[in-house]
This record gives structure tokens, sequence and C-alpha cells, in this order.
């Protein structure tokens, strides 16, 4: 007899032994089918989010095309621009500008709203058109305060930037701004000597990318601020005195034709761009052209003398006006007399420089001017370079209206240069805005005149100054020499008697010059009623300010005691 006891059997055995029936049991292939369904939603799951993941660390680590482009251009360094004695004129100073990547952007409106709060003017259509794109980078403001900066930081906007680029800096303002130039908002040069540094050399190194982040050797100048400083102050009190519309002023070293200050005004502020565009504000020193008036009767003189058919010794009539071309050629205030040579120049006489034109010759006026470089453009660093307008037909009445200032125009920095040959000993030295030795001038140099021929335009300069139209340019002790020029302007090709250019053209010390010094003044008023606008009353004491406050920082001594007023001179 058996008992349970005896034939154990296990509730396992029993249960594995009796299979499940019925309509709601499951088979075990239909169980395992949804664990591996259940484990491929979630490994498809994390495939997405891991995806994302590295799509979203791509998007951050890799910056698109045009962040890469944004930040090498803002990257790129400019040299410092320094005068002759060191100081500075440009430099590159840190600043902040924003940007956007829109592909970033969590919420447009929140954006706008925001950057509105700061700049309202970017609250607009046109932003939430370029905000709601997929772009990968837009700039929003360049050249930022760091007060706006904080401003926009502290708002915290997902998808809004900040880049730190170079902005060019002058801290002399307008003192030299048209010597200078300026840059676009991308630092490259767009005139004056910053345009000449981009097209020597700093483009070149940008192009292969030798100018991001890196210190720069200073390019020194030729100018010396405080001169410029000088002239440009002394134009600025004229104009008022005088109540011009324009004025120029400039400093040349004959020795070398180094320029050492050149001022136009108006002038602009290289710090705001926007005054560069404006058309009054010129460079009239070399990229205007004008009629010089009787300042170009240095240079008819200076020919007669050099070519041997005129002589100190010489005199011409000059009691009555002559007639060429259907035209009368008179004198202002003449003296209805025979003159001599020096007489002619220092009483400014239009009759005896045109008879000393005729007596040299028409087409050696023309090949001589030509030597002088009067008849086409004159290269300096700078580009802004006007190309002089002649005449169309060089017949006798045009040469002898060109034989003293009219009919001809050129620019200012063109007389200043071609009367330093003048002076200097006949020798024609090619401006420039750099530095430069005299034995580097003197290669350059090319002889224009003999050395008599200057040493007797040294004579006239002074006599000028000390006896005829100059005398209000005389400073004690620092022989200045000049000559006066006053210019009708032409309207309507007519000239317009109440509208002049006056200019002085003048140079010291007269016994070894060592600097040309040339002011034009455009339109210049009577200083009160009852005086007159001429050159000799305002052109010319201008010139002697300057002079007299520049000549110190320029190591001239001045001369006095017994001799101190020989020029040497032969007849």
């Amino acid at each position: 007899m058996t008992t349970a006891a005896s034939e154990p059997t296990s509730f396992l055995q029993i249960r594995r032994s009796q299979p499940r029936v019925g309509a709601g049991s499951i088979s075990s292939g239909a169980v395992r089918s949804r664990v591996y369904l259940a484990m491929a939603a979630f490994a498809a799951v994390y495939l997405l989010i891991g995806g994302r993941l590295v799509l979203l660390a791509q998007m951050d680590e890799t910056p698109a095309a045009e962040f890469i482009s944004a930040q090498d251009a803002v990257a790129a360094s400019r040299p410092d621009l320094v005068d002759r004695n060191g100081e500075i004129l440009a430099t590159d100073i840190r600043t902040a500008s924003v940007y956007a990547e829109p592909r970033k952007i969590v919420d447009v409106e929140e954006v706008l709203e925001g950057l509105g709060s700061v700049f309202p003017e970017l609250n607009s259509d046109t932003m939430r058109q370029r905000l709601s794109s997929r772009a990968g980078f837009i700039w929003l403001k360049r050249e930022i305060s760091p007060a706006q900066q904080q401003a926009i930081h502290r708002l915290g906007l997902p998808g809004i930037g900040f880049l730190w680029e170079k902005q060019r800096f002058y801290p002399g303002g307008p003192t030299a701004g048209h010597i200078v130039g300026s840059v676009n908002i991308d630092n490259q040069g767009l005139a004056g000597m910053e345009k000449h540094v981009d097209d020597a050399w700093l483009s070149d190194l940008r192009s292969i990318g030798f100018a991001s982040d890196r210190p720069m050797e200073p390019v020194r100048l030729a100018v010396d601020l405080r001169v410029q400083h000088v002239v440009r102050d002394e134009l600025a009190k004229a104009m008022e005195r005088y109540q011009a519309i324009a004025a120029v002023g400039i400093v040349l070293d004959a020795h070398t034709g180094e320029v050492v200050a050149m001022s136009s005004l108006p002038d602009y502020d290289p710090n705001n761009r926007e005054e560069a565009l404006d058309k009054d504000k010129l460079n009239r020193a070399t990229g205007g052209v004008f009629e010089m008036g009787s300042v170009f009767k240095t240079f008819t003189t200076a020919m007669a003398l050099d070519s041997g058919r005129v002589s100190m010794r010489d005199s011409f009539d000059a009691t009555r006006p002559i007639r060429a071309g259907g035209r009368t050629i008179s004198d202002f205030h003449g003296k209805n007399r025979i003159l001599s040579v020096p007489e002619i120049f220092i009483y400014s006489s239009n009759i005896g420089t045109a008879k000393m034109m005729l007596a040299t010759g028409i087409d050696e006026q023309q090949a001589f001017l030509k030597k002088l470089g009067m008849t086409e453009r004159l290269p300096t660093e700078l580009p802004e370079n006007a190309t002089p307008l002649l005449p169309k037909r060089w017949g006798e009445l045009a040469a002898i209206t060109v034989s003293f200032g009219h009919g001809i125009s050129v620019t200012p920095m063109q007389t200043a240069v071609a009367a330093a040959a003048l002076v200097n000993g006949g020798r024609l030295i090619p401006p420039t805005f750099l530095p430069r030795d005299e034995q580097t001038a003197n290669s350059l140099a090319t002889r224009v005149i003999s050395e008599e021929a200057s040493r007797a335009m040294r004579y006239l300069f002074r006599l000028n100054v000390l006896s005829g139209s100059g005398k209000r340019a005389e400073v004690p002790g620092y022989l200045v020499g000049g000559k006066t020029g006053t210019a009708e302007k032409v309207e309507n090709g007519r000239y317009v008697s109440n509208k002049r250019r006056n200019s002085f053209l003048s140079a010291f010390p007269m016994d070894d010059p060592r600097y040309v010094v040339l002011v034009v003044l455009d339109e210049p008023k009577p200083e009160r009623e009852g005086l007159a606008a001429t050159a000799g009353l305002n052109t010319a004491p201008v010139t002697g300010a300057i002079i007299r406050r520049a000549a110190p920082m320029l190591g001239v001594l001045p001369q006095f005691g017994e001799g101190a007023e020989t020029i040497e001179i032969s007849y």
C-alpha cells in the first residue's frame, strides 16, 4: 500500500505536466516577440536622441562658414600710423560687434523685443525675417559701445553673441584727416595713407592670412603733428576772419620733398566715416585743381631767366596793355611805365610777365611747365591726385594768360613742389608723405633750372616781401620770401570780379631755403569795410603766422644782426 509520503511529486512538476488551455492562454513565442519589440522601440528612441545630440554637438563645434569668414575679417590688424616724431596718428582699438545665429534662436519675438530695447531700429519686419531664417550667421550691429554690449549681454538671448574686432581710432580727429585718410567698417583702407598702406603691402598680407592678430611695426610718416596743428589752426582762424569758404595750407621740405604738413579745410574727422563722403570736404591740396593766379609768374620768371634770353638787368615796356586774340591784357594797379625784371615781379605786372614769356617762346613755355610737372598728374602716396586742366589750344593768347596763372589749373601740391625746385638750387624733387633723407632725395632729383637762376629767384622772393606785395608775410629773423596770387574765379565760362582765390607761395629762410609754405584762401572777404581782399592782405599774413609758430618747431633758428639780409645774387 502506497502512501502520498512514499511517492512525493513536486508542485512544479505537476504544473509543467498540465498544459494551460482556454481562450486567455498565450504562447511562449508571442511573449518573446513582444519583448523584442519593446527592446527595439527603446533602442530606436535612444538612437534618435543620440543622433540629435551628435547633430547639436556638431553645430556647436563646427561654426557656419559665414561665422568663420566674419571672425577672420574682424581679426585683421593694421599697423599704427605715426608722425615723424612717433606721435600716434592712427591705431587699432578693440570693440564689440553683436551677431545672431538664427538656427539657434528659440523665440524670435523674444529676441526682437530684447534687441529693440537697446537698438530700436532692429525691431522691424525685415529683422524678423532674417532671424526666422536658417542662416548660420548674420551681423546685427557693428562697433557697439561697452554699455550697449553689456545691455545685450544681460538679456541672455539664445543665438545672440559678440565678436571682438579691430576698430580704427584717430586720436587727433580731423587734424591730419586728409593725410591719414580713413578705413571702412572692415578696417580696409579707403583714402589717404591708409589706402596707400593697403595697396603697398597690407592687402597681400591679409590675402595669405598674415594680418590677423599680429603685431605690426608702425608706419612712420613725414608729417610733423605739431606743425600740422599750426597750419590747420591758422587756416581755420583765417577762414573765420576773412569769411572764406575753403582754405589750403602746405609745408614742404625743399631739400627732401617731404610733406611736413598739409591741411585742406573744410576737413573731416576720420573717426566719423560719413563725413568723408561730404563733397565739400574733399582734399583740395592734392585732389583739386585751380587757377593759381599770379603765383604762376614765379614760374614764368624762372623760365625766362634760365633760358638766357632774359636777364635781371632787362626791362620791358608796361605803359600800354597788350592785345592778343581779341582780348586786352592789362595790369591791376599798373605803373604805366617801363619796368625792370625785379619790378615786374614785385609789382606783379601781367604785361611785363607776358612780354618775358614772349621773349622766351611759347614752345619753351610748354616744355618748361612739363619739366616742372605742371602738365600731368603728380603722383604721391595719396590716391587723391587730380590731373591738371590745360588749354585746349596753346596759342599766343593761351600762352600769355598761362604766363600769369590764368587758363591753366593745377593742384596746390604741384605748385609747392615746383616752387621748391626754383629755390633749392634748381632740383625738382618728387613729393613724399613718408620720411626721406637728403641722399635719397638727391638720387631722385632732376635739374630744371640752373643754380644761377635759382639764386635770382631767391633774391626776387625776398625782395617781394621786403618791398612788394608780400610785406605782411615778414617774420623778423626768418628771411621770408614769396609771391602773392589773386585769381578771379570762373562761373559759367566767365571770370567773376567779386569772387577770388588768393594764394601766397613762400619759402624760408631765403639765404638757404629749407621749407616752402603755400597758403590758399577761397573767396576771402575784406577783413573790414574799406579794405580790399587781395592776397597781400590775407594769405600773406596767414603765411607769416604759420612760419612764426612753426619755424622753431622745425629747428630753424632766427637770424638777427648785421648781414642777416644778405642774399647772394649777381647781375
